[in-house]
């Protein structure tokens, strides 16, 4: 039996296979709710226009608002053999008010249709993403208020570098994650085209207003090329290139998250919250979400590779290949929702250990670089001889078995003898972080005033910076802010 909804071309239904590989509807379905807003659009349109009588127009319309109100209420039934999303709504507004329905195709092709509905969807789950950035922003500013002189051993290579605050290493991701927004609102300005109107791919006789629905859908403009407004799917590529980067970024946090809360560092615990046990060693408490939230980048990866790798080589204007794009989209923008969300979670659980993190930060010869600054600073002496004085220092050091810190003056002396007792003054941790005062620097007070000019940015409301106050070493729960 044909499918009513191609005409008169086909005799025949569709072999099973064919039917199979060709429906869409079980993933597209989630589109109902743009399809309907954009048939509604076009209708009233047709209708402004004297392409359809407003007694149609208005039929249409009730009949839309009421298959909306099932799909909603969970009483829709979805048919394969209806194929797609458009297909199953227009059926079933036929059967709601008859032949009236039929008219709402005119001036319009699935093709403009579902880039239409796409580009909607898209639009409506980037001002979701951003929503959900901004939030884990601000939880990472306010537990870099919390920990901005908090000091942890900085990183090169994984190796100790140099003293670094708490604060400021959160904050790194703060900025992070805002250009990551920025590149989502990029792609969200650009995709804001409507191609509502492109028809099948060379536009339509009819005296359609292609303004008019695109603002009554929020687009800034109709799209000015109808074979690319249906062959268009760059909305799509380059949001799933800013969630790759974003998902990258939350990857890389995670990795973080799972070295920083392993017996070896011990610099934070999670806690039942976002770990889980072994079935077999009881004293296991795996950090499963920040792990997963690592994997993610996989899959969004994945996506973007995979839907490159479809439109790469298609002709224009619109092929069925195309059909490919939602199933990875939609997986990916739910993976990088989730891995928000899961983030977010976290670093509200995150409980500091900021005695372990100062104790980190005091080994492996951290303040190297402080006294090499000292030796400029003070006696005036070229950088790279001072590097190369530094490294005796540190080769002593190692000689006897201690920190910077445990050397005297007499063992500074018997390396250059210009060295005074003022060296002592650089060689904490609390001093190498606290002289980092330049602009992006790790310096405590940085930390307090970058802080509060984002808790600006991100609540629209003015925020003056912090006063530094003293901390309890070691604190849990609360951060140990006295």
């Amino acid at each position: 039996m044909s499918n009513k909804m191609w005409g008169g071309r086909f005799a025949t239904g569709p072999d099973a296979i064919m039917e199979e590989i060709n429906a869409s509807i079980g993933f597209d379905q989630r589109l109902f709710r743009q399809d309907i807003a954009g048939s509604i659009a076009h209708a009233t349109m047709l209708g402004e226009t004297g392409i359809l009588t407003h007694e149609d127009r208005d039929s249409i319309v009730a009949g839309l608002n009421e298959v909306l109100a099932e799909i909603e209420g969970g009483t829709f039934t979805f048919s394969r053999a209806l194929e797609d999303i458009h297909m199953n709504v227009e059926s079933r507004l036929r059967e709601k008010i008859g032949d009236a329905a039929g008219r709402l195709h005119t001036a319009r092709s699935r093709n403009d249709q579902v880039a239409t509905d796409f580009k909607l969807y898209v639009r409506d789950t980037i001002d979701t993403l951003v929503v959900q950035v901004h939030t884990l922003q601000l939880a990472l500013v306010e537990r870099a208020e919390a920990e901005a002189e908090t000091i942890m051993p900085g990183f090169t290579h994984l190796q100790s570098a140099q003293p670094v605050t708490f604060g400021h290493h959160l904050l790194a991701y703060v900025e992070m994650l805002g250009r990551d927004a920025g590149r989502l609102l990029d792609a969200r300005k650009r995709l804001n085209e409507s191609p509502l109107g492109s028809a099948a791919l060379a536009g339509t006789p009819y005296p359609i207003d292609r303004h008019m629905t695109a603002e009554k859908l929020g687009f800034d403009r109709p799209t000015a090329n109808s074979l690319d407004a249906v062959s268009d799917r760059d909305f799509i590529l380059e949001t799933l290139a800013a969630a790759a980067i974003c998902a990258m970024h939350l990857s890389r946090f995670a990795e973080e998250m799972v070295i920083w809360s392993s017996a070896q560092f011990g610099f934070v615990r999670l806690s039942d919250k976002f770990t889980t046990g072994s079935s077999i060693m009881p004293q296991k408490r795996n950090p499963d979400a920040a792990e997963l939230v690592r994997a993610k980048i996989g899959r969004i990866l994945g996506a973007l590779t995979s839907l490159l790798v479809v439109m790469k080589g298609l002709p224009l204007a619109y092929s069925k290949d195309m059909q490919e794009d939602k199933e990875v989209a939609f997986d990916a923008l739910d993976a990088l929702s989730l891995s928000l969300a899961a983030m977010t979670g976290m670093i509200g659980d995150m409980m500091a250990n900021r005695e372990r993190m100062r104790a980190s930060a005091s080994a492996g010869f951290s303040t190297a670089t402080d006294i090499a600054d000292w030796l400029v600073r003070e006696l005036n002496i070229p950088f790279r001889d001072a590097h190369h004085i530094t490294g005796q220092v540190v080769a002593l050091a190692e000689q006897k078995g201690c920190e910077l810190e445990g050397l005297t003056i007499e063992d500074f002396k018997t390396i250059d003898e210009r060295i005074d007792s003022r060296i002592h003054k650089v060689l904490t941790v609390e001093a190498s972080v606290a002289a980092r005062q330049s602009y992006g620097g790790t310096a405590p007070a940085n930390v307090l005033v970058q802080a509060a000019r984002w808790k600006t940015l991100l609540t629209g409301q003015s925020h003056e910076p912090k006063l530094l106050g003293k901390k309890k070493h070691g604190g849990h729960g609360d951060g140990g802010v006295e």
